[in-house]
């Protein structure tokens, strides 16, 4: 091999990046954690003509603005470790989302490639993308694949190799305080990714410390750029105007390079639905009917299921027995272990299997989103967001799980509030089962160890 590249392949979570990964390795990787870091990433090698590359297949993440250990990684890979190029994969059914990201990754480093992948999909959908205008706008290659039938693998590889040279201007998204933004980049040597970090009083010690940005004068700097900002009026809102910018932005290129021969259009069941004399109701109505069917619906599982575990405990008895294991220890284990072990999935594990895929449909069917917009104000009025309402509401299910769901809360004050109050919710682990007598009173039938 006469080159060696070092690539890395980021996206939003499930747009078919470790698919591409796989289809691009041929399953020739490793996992390990990066310097420095506890999150383990997958590394692989591919090989196209004289030219070997090892693809670092990062967290997914939404954002280069990191609200986790996981987008902190992906985020400080990309800024710290300077790969040779940034495959960005995309999902083409949702573009406009996706670009989000992309846009940032650009505001970093011009050596990237955009992989469109589920492209299949979006010809199904109706959907067609002009790729090479998509290009002109962006200033970087973009490659149409299918990963999981190894569509467009090779040219991935081909495009990521032809930017790895690139030099060019960073891509500007255009924003209020663009002359700040000029000043810093110019006078540190930032990319414009960092210069709106460093006003937003986001640089991590990393990055600091690596580019040697804590000496007075740079600190000098940003205070004399965040006090023209303040005058201007635009440091109070800064963060939403960038986020705004940004999306903006999207929107626009979105909307250029993406035609619909099926144009999307308001249907009165979504007008219906936006109303909230009509959502809320709805919303509650369909919250009572899955909990309704989850409790009822779990009485002849969960009876299955107690019959069947707590008849092992004599057959696992007798087994002891005839091991000798001494009868202390024994009756650790079955009337212990084993019984705490049976009643726990007995209670918790049909209510979950049953609560669950119906939740999951009410958010294939796009009731969710439309739940949190409605509910936003009121729990705006709490001082959280509307997304708390649907982690509240997988609190129903399991609030270990609502409580991982909170992670959808970019704010860390909501997020905690949002932790904090999900233990309040009535789980199904807090119901009583309603063959408790039967399902506990197992606990007679163990006379027979004495």
């Amino acid at each position: 091999m006469n080159r060696h590249l070092t690539v890395a392949l980021m996206g939003n979570p499930n747009v078919g990046k470790s698919t591409i990964f796989n289809a691009l390795t041929n399953l020739r990787q490793h996992t390990g954690n990066w310097a420095g870091k506890t999150v383990t990433i997958a590394c692989g090698t591919a090989t196209l003509e004289q030219t070997e590359f090892t693809l670092v297949d990062l967290p997914g993440t939404y954002s280069l603005i990191a609200d986790s250990s996981d987008e902190a990684a992906a985020r400080d890979f990309v800024t710290l470790a300077a790969p040779d190029a940034v495959i960005i994969c995309c999902d083409a059914t949702c573009l406009e989302r996706n670009l989000f990201l992309v846009l940032q990754v650009l505001e970093v480093t011009p050596r990237a490639v955009v992989a469109l992948n589920l492209m299949d999909e979006a010809e199904q959908r109706g959907l067609y993308i002009d790729t090479d205008r998509l290009s002109r706008r962006l200033g970087v290659p973009v490659v149409p694949c299918i990963a999981r039938d190894a569509v467009g693998m090779p040219e991935l590889l081909h495009a990521a190799e032809s930017v790895c040279e690139r030099t060019q201007q960073l891509y500007p998204v255009h924003y209020l305080a663009d002359s700040v933004i000029e000043e810093l980049t110019e006078q540190f040597h930032l990319t414009r990714f960092h210069a709106l970090r460093a006003l937003e009083d986001d640089l991590s010690e990393e990055f600091l410390s690596a580019r040697s940005l804590t000496r007075p004068d740079f600190v000098r700097a940003v205070r004399h750029c965040r006090s023209e900002l303040n005058a201007a009026g635009l440091l109070s809102r800064l963060s939403d105007h960038l986020v705004s910018s940004t999306v903006l932005q999207a929107e626009q290129i979105a909307s250029e390079c993406v035609t619909e021969s099926r144009p999307h259009t308001v249907s009165r069941l979504d007008q219906l639905l936006s109303r909230r004399a009509i959502g809320i109701p709805l919303m509650l109505l369909l919250l009572f009917g899955i909990l309704w069917l989850t409790i009822a619906g779990a009485n002849v599982p969960s009876q299955l299921l107690s019959d069947l575990l707590f008849g092992l405990e004599q057959p696992l008895w007798d087994a002891l027995m005839l091991l000798h294991i001494p009868s202390v220890l024994a009756e650790a284990l079955v009337f212990g272990a084993w019984r705490v072990l049976a009643t726990v999935v007995s209670v918790m594990l049909p209510p979950m299997a049953i609560f669950f895929p119906l939740f999951t449909l009410l958010e294939d069917a796009g009731l969710l989103p439309r739940v949190a917009f409605q509910m936003d104000g009121c729990f705006r009025r709490a001082g959280t967001c509307g997304k708390q309402a649907l982690c509240m509401m997988m609190g129903l299910g399991c609030n270990a799980v609502g409580v991982t769901g909170c992670r959808i809360i970019r704010s860390p004050r909501e997020k905690r509030i949002a932790i904090l109050t999900n233990s309040f919710m009535p789980c199904n682990g807090r119901f009583a089962p309603p063959h408790k007598g039967k399902l506990y009173g197992a606990q007679q039938h163990h006379s027979w160890q004495h």
